[in-house]
């Protein structure tokens, strides 16, 4: 029997503790930078397992340590975090909480990411480890980290000294549920999700009367002008080789029907997977801009700024063929490739600051009947509810076992009993 399908054994007798606690904090979300309540039970539950815990770590981020002996020193993280989603799964255990957000409004607050999956995931692979120490050797650190869906928590946990606080690991794992069925898990080798940029632009008219356009530079139709201008980045100016998605997904501009506005403001979202591509698009949104503001006759240079950022996750190839080799071992025929993703994480901004390799997987969350039904009528996008819908609801079993089943056979790679060479610093 396998290190992971021995420490396993143990899972059954935990499960409905996992499963309750996974119920309660799905009906308690909290918005990125407000995760306190969440931060304090992995803590607890940390420490009970016999982990070193280290607190407020970038605000809410929390780590466990659990020294077992020499070895590799092995990262596993999740994000704690929820969104401003008002739930419409209909389960009995849906969240009614609302929250103060940071611009002050009052909104609805839904784990409609996934992010309690993968903290009652972390937290009782910890306890099974730790449970098993016998089984493997080595360092684990169990990291909690906030604001993912800010796109800051990665870096301020860093910034707020997370290597001084924990052991410098020697290689970091995660994992993201996602669309699929449940109980299986994929791995890609490179570029797993893309590079994210959110752009506002302001782009300026000159004001005045509806009834009188000819005394205006209107910055209306300026606006409109550089949407449909921008759509032929990608199609284009970008070879179909490449992957980008550039959307527009907000376009303001005046008050009443009959005033012509001074100004418009358009928020752009770009997503790559490659730094050339990334640069060259950014200099086409630019180019465009003041093209058309040229154009238009407008009175002022336009402003451009960058207010939301998120890394590329490019998966090590070494490390990520060391984990799916583990995962096809354990998990046989359920072990897959994952396709290109097109959402953005910031959890690379961890090993990128260490200095260390890394891979991402995913594991799947839909009903296995309902995944095929979808798969062969090809209505998957039409049924199947995807990360950030009102609707998106993990089903409760083999998902959180896949994940906690997941996170320990990665971890076995480097800390099981025979792990094989270690990876270089």
């Amino acid at each position: 029997m396998d290190p992971t399908s021995q420490i396993m054994e143990d899972y059954e007798a935990i499960r409905p503790e996992q499963e309750g606690f996974y119920r309660d904090l799905h009906q308690n979300p909290e918005l990125s930078h407000q995760e306190s309540r969440t931060a304090a039970e992995v803590a607890g539950r940390l420490a009970s397992c016999g982990f070193r815990v280290e607190s407020g770590i970038g605000g809410t981020g929390v780590a466990g340590v659990l020294d077992n002996g020499e070895g590799s020193t092995v990262l596993l993280r999740a994000d704690m975090d929820a969104l401003p989603v008002r739930e419409a799964t209909g389960a009995g255990y849906a969240s009614t909480v609302t929250a103060t957000d940071g611009a002050g409004q009052q909104v609805p607050v839904m784990h409609a990411c996934g992010h309690d999956v993968h903290v009652a995931c972390l937290l009782w692979a910890s306890q099974l480890l730790a449970g098993r120490r016998e089984l493997w050797h080595g360092t684990l650190v169990a990291l909690f980290q906030p604001a993912e869906e800010a796109g800051d928590g990665a870096r301020g946990m860093v910034t707020d000294g997370l290597f001084s606080r924990v052991p410098a690991p020697d290689v970091a794992l995660a994992q993201h549920v996602l669309p699929g069925p449940s109980g299986h898990v994929a791995t890609r080798t490179g570029p797993v999700l893309s590079a994210a940029d959110s752009i506002r632009i302001t782009v300026h008219g000159r004001g005045g009367h509806g009834s009188m356009p000819q005394n205006t530079v209107d910055p209306v139709v300026l606006a409109a002008m550089i949407v449909i201008r921008l759509q032929t980045i990608v199609s284009r100016e970008t070879p179909p080789t490449e992957p980008a998605v550039l959307t527009v997904g907000s376009l303001r501009a005046g008050t009443k029907s009959n005033i012509i506005p001074d100004q418009a403001v358009l928020e752009l979202n770009l997503r790559t997977y490659a730094a050339p591509v990334r640069e060259r698009i950014l200099a086409s949104i630019r180019r465009i801009v003041l093209a058309e503001c040229e154009a238009s006759g407008a009175p002022r240079e336009p402003e451009f700024e960058i207010f939301d950022r998120f890394p590329l996750t490019e998966n090590d190839a070494g490390t990520t063929a060391r984990v799916a080799a583990a995962f096809r071992s354990h998990f046989g025929d359920r072990a897959g490739v994952l396709d290109l993703q097109t959402a953005s994480e910031d959890f690379s901004d961890i090993p990128r600051a260490a200095k260390i390799p890394y891979t991402y997987w995913a594991i799947g969350g839909t009903d296995p009947q309902a995944w095929s039904a979808a798969v062969q009528n090809g209505r998957v996008h039409e049924e199947i509810p995807a990360n950030h819908s009102p609707r998106f609801l993990p089903v409760l079993q083999p998902t959180l076992r896949t994940g906690t089943e997941a996170l320990v056979t990665a971890a076995l790679a480097w800390l099981g009993p025979d792990p094989g060479p270690q990876p270089g610093r």
